[in-house]
């Protein structure tokens, strides 16, 4: 099915579940790229795949749990020697965002 483009309501309803507001302008620009995608999603759904098996892992690798006896405790006090300053048992650090 080839979709030449999205209607207004079609647009907005997307527009609506992805919690984004959307102007007259941009109505017109989504309708055309949301018709690309959707056009793009039906070529892939026509490949037809060789196999029905699906492949979950492409290795043998198998995760395993670290030992208890594998896990070293560093006291506060040596991390207090090596960050510039703490506030109680918390080491503070420098804002990285800020609303400004």
């Amino acid at each position: 099915m080839v979709v030449e483009k999205l209607t207004r309501e079609e647009v907005l309803h997307v527009a609506h579940l992805a919690r984004i507001e959307v102007d007259e302008k941009e109505i017109e620009q989504y309708s055309i790229s949301l018709k690309q995608l959707m056009n793009d999603i039906d070529k892939i759904k026509e490949v037809a795949s060789k196999t029905t098996t699906i492949l979950v892992t492409p290795t043998k690798h198998l995760a395993k749990m670290r030992q208890e006896d594998e896990i070293r405790e560093v006291p506060f006090a040596e991390i207090e020697k090596n960050v510039p300053k703490t506030v109680g048992k918390f080491v503070e650090v420098p804002v990285v965002n800020s609303n400004d």
